[in-house]
């Protein structure tokens, strides 16, 4: 199954009583992307207050308490955990007492060199509290600003020192909002504003729910500044010279009402669909999605062959998405309960089985059966991402090749170890096709093996080439 790591919210109200409701309904829209955790941080003008929170946004943080919030400058987080634990000490944001009169910051993605900037803060005697790389962003930046002023210098300080995928929010005692995207623009940034609001998210939904209009994309090596009065500055710092927007976020991370650079993800869903059905050809009955992500490429295929979809498989709405519970065991169990079929829908059918990715294969395999225990005479499983054979280092827990079903088998013999009848994954040129972004401007190390990043590339050759360490995560390696 598939882990993505975090979600990112902040930005400026002139409405000091309301900034940590924006924040909140925003963390509320981006809960798909993280459920372990939240956490809220609001400058009242004089000091940094920050709040931790253990599970869901709507369960865990008390209305009663956000209005004790109050400022007009907040951030917010939910997160799931890639690189350190899932306890409250690894929650976000996280707090620095210096300088600026106090920094907080939360950012979405992964730290390749997480290991290697860890061992030199311990080298140089600084301690740092948690296992997640959230805090050694913090404090490369704090120490960055300790070397100069200027903020726009210490964040281009921070982006040559740090590789990997970092969408980041932050603020200061100094009265300072703080957003920057790393150079490779890995994983979504988006700015909005009203007149009495500037906010920037991980997805353009949080900015909708919060009555805010979409203005463009944070750039990839983009810093953004705003005051407490909503001027806003915005510095080019480290430009990016090939972008490497996760192939990912369309295909199965964001809502499908995001706006993505400009793509709206559930055309671009749906178009995955479409060009399934234009590389294969079946004379299925009924088309079943796998709720929810890939409704929109069930329905491309529907267009495209005239093959009616149905709904065979209802969602439990009750039960977190499998794909960021904590442990295999919890995802196994979660699938049972998940999921359930329809058995009149599925009954004596020949059904095309639409599902967004095959990493692991347990889950697929459990699927498959599910619906072949309804009743369901031949399952043709068709996948919209191309087979996974390679890591991800960038905030997708996708961790070894030996984990991964596609790089130790082909094709027919996956088909055979999920139990499908026939398997259809989509090709890497009908994937760029959906999305409509040239090829270079999309990181697919996961389908190629080929990194946007040197460090990433490294450590990816150096585990393919150590096959007997199957389980070990690459941040276990020690860096490199």
């Amino acid at each position: 199954m598939k882990r993505e790591a975090c979600g990112v919210f902040g930005g400026i109200s002139f409405d000091e009583s309301i900034t940590s409701r924006l924040i909140y309904r925003g963390l509320i829209s981006l809960q798909h992307r993280g459920q372990e955790s939240s956490g809220i941080s609001i400058f009242d003008g004089s000091n940094i207050k920050l709040k931790k929170f253990s599970g869901l946004v709507a369960e865990s943080i008390p209305l009663s308490s956000l209005l004790k919030f109050k400022g007009k400058m907040g951030i917010g987080h939910v997160r799931y955990s890639t690189i350190g634990g899932s306890g409250m000490k690894d929650a976000q944001p996280f707090m620095l007492g210096y300088p600026r009169h106090g920094l907080v910051l939360a950012h979405n993605g992964n730290l390749v060199n997480y290991m290697d900037l860890r061992k030199e803060m311990n080298e140089g005697g600084r301690r740092l509290s948690s296992g997640c790389d959230a805090e050694v962003i913090l404090n490369v930046l704090g120490e960055e600003l300790t070397k100069t002023k200027d903020l726009e210098d210490a964040v281009l300080g921070l982006m040559e020192r740090v590789e990997g995928a970092y969408s980041t929010v932050a603020l200061t005692g100094d009265n300072e909002f703080i957003a920057f995207r790393d150079p490779h623009g890995f994983k979504p940034f988006c700015f909005g504003k009203s007149k009495e609001t500037r906010l920037f998210a991980s997805e353009s939904v949080a900015l909708e729910v919060n009555n805010v209009e979409l203005q463009s994309d944070v750039k990839p090596g983009q810093l953004i500044i705003s005051d407490e009065n909503g001027k806003i500055q915005k510095k080019e710092v480290l430009p990016c010279k090939y972008c490497s927007h996760c192939m990912f976020e369309y295909v199965y991370f964001s809502r499908p009402d995001s706006i993505l650079d400009e793509k709206c993800v559930y055309d671009v869903r749906v178009e995955l669909g479409k060009n399934l059905a234009k590389t294969y050809k079946s004379d299925a009955d009924v088309i079943i999605p796998v709720p929810d992500t890939s409704r929109p490429a069930a329905e491309g295929i529907s267009r495209a062959t005239g093959i009616p979809v149905a709904e065979g498989l209802i969602k439990n709405r009750y039960i977190y998405r499998t794909f960021i519970m904590p442990s295999q065991k919890m995802r196994d169990d979660a699938v049972n309960i998940k999921l359930n079929p329809i058995k009149s829908v599925l009954k004596d059918k020949h059904i095309i089985l639409v599902d967004d990715s095959i990493v692991r294969g347990t889950t697929s395999k459990k699927i498959v059966n599910l619906v072949k225990s309804a009743g369901a005479k031949k399952v043709d499983v068709w996948i919209t991402c191309p087979p996974i054979i390679s890591p991800c280092f960038y905030g997708i827990d996708i961790a070894t090749h030996g984990e991964l079903i596609a790089a130790n088998n082909t094709i027919p013999e996956i088909e055979k170890i999920i139990n499908a009848d026939k398997l259809c994954y989509q090709t890497i040129d009908c994937l760029v096709k959906s999305i409509g972004l040239d090829k270079n401007k999309l990181c697919m190390a996961c389908l190629t093996g080929k990194y946007p990043t040197p460090i990433a590339q490294r450590i990816a050759d150096k585990m393919k080439s150590q096959t007997s360490l199957k389980r070990i995560r690459y941040w276990e390696m020690g860096g490199l």
